[in-house]
């Protein structure tokens, strides 16, 4: 076992990640569920989440401790920027070192009429970083931009996860196609573990842990999924029916009986 292998097991659980990424204040700002960082972070580690992704500045001013793993974004735009979809480099792997992370995060927007190149460039230069480094590689691929059908075609979806993996990625992250049938397909041209975003936040919970069961039945690894969790009114519950489904095998129905049940909270294993 080397140091990446070490690495990737204290972000993920049996080869299952419960990632929920807060990240979201560098392109939003202080949105509700992350004006308080130290508290959420502690409310989804104490649900069980395998990992979390934040940047720098919040890992290096965190004061809770936690038992998962910790993920640290390297990518960034802000949402009044003239292309928001055009991520830079904010961070470093050798930062993210010193920081005590357990992996790195890059964003690439596949498709973009700006700053593909850039994106995909910078993808390409953290992945051998890491590899130098040891440290894992989370690439979140979306198929967006003009050439792009929609933001669930299976097609689009399908290339956005190979370039991750084809780029140096040991994890990628991209969107649930919508069915079983086709996110199968995008799995199975990937040589690298996807995990599924969560998108926009749902409209219920069972029609989120439906989509979690779904994904998993065609292959997923996990989730990466942040709205949906962070912005929920009970955050730490969501996130151990996420666990239940992706690391115990329980179903959506299953799943749903935890939330906002009120059993003893449970901290991820690494």
């Amino acid at each position: 076992m080397n140091g990446k292998d070490v690495r990737l097991n204290r972000i993920t659980q049996r080869g299952k990640a419960v990632i929920i990424p807060m990240d979201h204040g560098t392109t939003v700002g202080p949105i509700a569920g992350l004006r308080d960082m130290n508290a959420i972070v502690s409310e989804v580690d104490r649900g069980g989440a395998t990992a979390v992704v934040l940047h720098k500045g919040i890992m290096r001013h965190l004061a809770v401790p936690t038992a998962c793993g910790m993920i640290m974004h390297l990518s960034a735009s802000t949402m009044v920027a003239a292309d928001p979809d055009r991520k830079v480099l904010v961070g470093t792997v050798s930062e993210a070192v010193r920081l005590g992370a357990d992996a790195v995060s890059v964003h690439v927007n596949v498709g973009g009429t700006q700053g593909e190149p850039e994106m995909l460039a910078a993808l390409g230069t953290v992945a051998g970083q890491c590899e130098e480094l040891q440290m894992p590689l989370l690439a979140m691929m979306y198929p967006r931009g003009p050439k792009i059908p929609s933001a669930l075609h299976a097609e689009s979806v399908a290339l956005a996860a190979r370039v991750g993996a084809e780029l140096g990625a040991d994890l990628v992250k991209t969107v649930y196609t919508g069915d079983i049938e086709t996110f199968e397909a995008v799995v199975d041209s990937c040589p690298v573990p996807i995990v599924i975003a969560g998108g926009p936040k749902c409209t219920s919970d069972m029609e989120l842990l439906q989509m979690v069961e779904d994904a998993m039945a065609a292959g997923s690894a996990g989730v990466s999924l942040g709205r949906n969790a962070f912005q929920h009114e009970r955050p730490r519950d969501m996130v151990r029916a996420l666990r239940a489904i992706i690391i115990e095998g329980a179903t959506a129905d299953e799943a749903m009986e935890l939330v906002g049940c009120p059993l003893e909270a449970t901290h991820c294993v690494i």
